[in-house]
C-alpha cells in the first residue's frame, strides 16, 4: 500500500509543483485586488509609449524601469520585470509587499500593481531629479545642492528612515541606503526608494542573523563581517550618506587622502584634531553654516561608530539634528574595511541590517546583487513585547 502512494506520489509531483508556481505568480494580482491600486495593462503601454527606449530611466537585475505620463497628466516610473530575471522576482514581489502599506513624504510612494499574465509590474510616482548619486558624484550635478540643501536632505532622510524603524505598521530594514536610492523630487525632497532588499521585524525581535546583501560602501561592519542583521544598520549607512552629502565624496571609492583608506577614516581622523571642517565639499563655501556642518559631522561619525550599540537610533538622530555644537556625546572610532571589529559575545538589542553587493548608479529602482554570506536564524528579545503605538505584527519575508 505504502510502495503505491510513493508511486502516485511520484507521477503527481510535477503537477503539485506547477501549482505552487502558479500560485506565486498570483501573488501581485493578490496584492493589487487588496490594496485597490490595480492598474490596466494597456494604461501602462499607451503611458509609456509602448515602453519606448527614449522614455527608459534605468535598468537592473529585475528589468527596467520607464517613465510615463496617464492619462490624467500625473507623470510615473514603471517598474517592469523582466521575464527572465530570476534574481530580481523575489525582490520585485518584497517590494510590493513591504510598499503596499507605507506612506510618508520622505518614501518613494507605489500608486499600484499590474499583473499582465506573466507581465509583471509596480508604478511609482515620478520623481524629477532621479537620484542623489547623480548630483552628488557626478560632474555634470556637482555644485548643484548648496548647504541649505544638503541638511534638508538629511534631515529628510533621517525623519524617513524613523518612520520605517519605529512608525509604520511594522519595523522595516532597509538593508541598502545608499546616494543612489535616494530620489530627489522638483524641490530636492529627499525620498528613499528600492526595498527589494528590505526586511520585516516582528514585535519580539531585535537582530536577525542573514545573508548578507547591500552594497560596498555602506554595509555596518556586524552585518558584514558575521550577518547581524538589525536597524542599527541602516543607522550606520544614514552615517555614512551624511558625510558623503558634506564630503562630495564617495566612501567605497575614497581616494581623498594616502594616509585614510576610507571617507569615515579621514573624517574621524581630521575630527580628533579639530579640523572637521577640512572634510567640507569645496562648493559649499558660500553657503556653509560652519556650526551646523560640524554637527552634521559628529552626527555621522556617531551613527558610523564600530559598536552598533554605540550608535543612536533614528529617533535620536532626528533630535540631535536640531542641536548646537558642544552638547552631542564623543563618537568613537567608526568601522570601516581594515578596522578592527570585535563581535559581542551576547546578542545585543541592535537597530541594523546589511549586505554586500557593488555600487549601481542608475536610477535607483534597480535591483542590488546579493552576496550569499550566511545561514539564515533569527533572535528574539522582549524588549519590543510591548507595542504603545499599537502597530500590528506583519509576516516576516526572509531569505531563502
Amino acid at each position: 500500500m505504502n510502495k503505491s502512494k510513493d508511486v502516485l506520489q511520484i507521477l503527481m509531483s510535477p503537477f503539485m509543483l506547477k501549482s505552487k508556481k502558479g500560485q506565486k505568480e498570483e501573488d501581485l494580482e493578490k496584492i493589487a485586488a487588496q490594496e485597490q491600486k490595480q492598474f490596466q495593462f494597456q494604461t501602462l503601454v499607451s503611458a509609456t509609449k509602448n515602453f519606448d527606449p527614449s522614455n527608459k530611466l534605468g535598468e537592473g537585475g529585475f528589468g527596467s524601469v520607464y517613465k510615463g505620463r496617464l492619462d490624467d497628466g500625473r507623470e510615473i516610473a514603471v517598474k517592469k520585470l523582466s521575464r527572465s530575471s530570476r534574481q530580481g522576482k523575489k525582490e520585485f514581489m518584497t517590494e510590493a509587499k513591504l510598499l503596499a502599506k507605507v506612506q510618508h513624504r520622505n518614501v518613494v510612494n507605489l500608486l499600484g500593481y499590474c499583473a499582465h499574465g506573466p507581465e509583471k509590474l509596480l508604478v511609482y510616482e515620478f520623481v524629477a531629479h532621479q537620484s542623489l548619486d547623480k548630483l552628488l558624484f557626478k560632474s555634470s550635478g556637482q555644485g548643484v545642492l548648496d548647504w541649505n540643501s544638503r541638511h534638508d536632505i538629511i534631515m529628510g532622510v533621517a525623519k524617513g528612515l524613523l518612520y520605517l524603524h519605529e512608525d509604520s505598521n511594522s519595523c522595516i530594514i532597509h538593508r541598502d541606503i545608499k546616494a543612489s536610492n535616494i530620489l530627489l523630487d522638483d524641490k530636492y525632497m529627499p525620498k528613499i526608494a528600492d526595498f527589494g532588499l528590505a526586511r520585516l521585524f516582528m514585535e519580539d525581535e531585535t537582530h536577525v542573523n542573514t545573508r548578507a546583501a547591500g552594497t560596498n560602501g555602506y554595509m555596518a561592519p556586524e552585518y558584514l563581517m558575521h550577518g547581524n542583521l538589525s536597524t542599527k544598520a541602516d543607522v550606520y549607512s544614514f552615517g555614512v550618506v551624511i558625510l558623503e552629502l558634506i564630503s562630495g565624496q564617495k566612501n567605497s571609492t575614497f581616494n581623498g587622502h594616502p594616509e585614510s583608506t576610507s571617507l569615515l577614516e579621514w573624517a574621524y581622523k581630521l575630527y580628533k584634531k579639530g579640523r572637521s571642517l577640512d572634510i567640507m565639499d569645496p562648493s559649499l563655501a558660500s553657503s556653509a553654516n560652519p556650526d551646523q556642518i560640524s554637527v552634521c559631522i559628529q552626527i555621522g561619525l556617531l551613527c558610523t561608530q564600530s559598536d552598533p550599540r554605540s550608535r543612536p537610533d533614528m529617533q535620536r538622530v532626528v533630535v540631535m539634528l536640531s542641536k548646537k555644537s558642544g552638547t552631542l556625546e564623543e563618537p568613537s572610532r567608526p568601522g570601516y574595511p581594515g578596522s578592527r571589529y570585535r563581535r559581542s559575545q551576547k546578542p545585543h538589542a541592535l537597530d541594523s541590517t546589511s549586505g554586500t553587493s557593488g555600487d549601481s548608479n542608475f536610477y535607483p529602482f534597480s535591483s542590488t546583487t546579493k552576496t550569499d554570506s550566511a545561514t539564515t536564524s533569527t533572535s528574539a528579545s522582549t524588549n519590543r513585547s510591548s507595542d504603545p503605538k499599537g502597530k500590528r505584527p506583519m509576516q516576516e519575508y526572509t531569505d531563502s
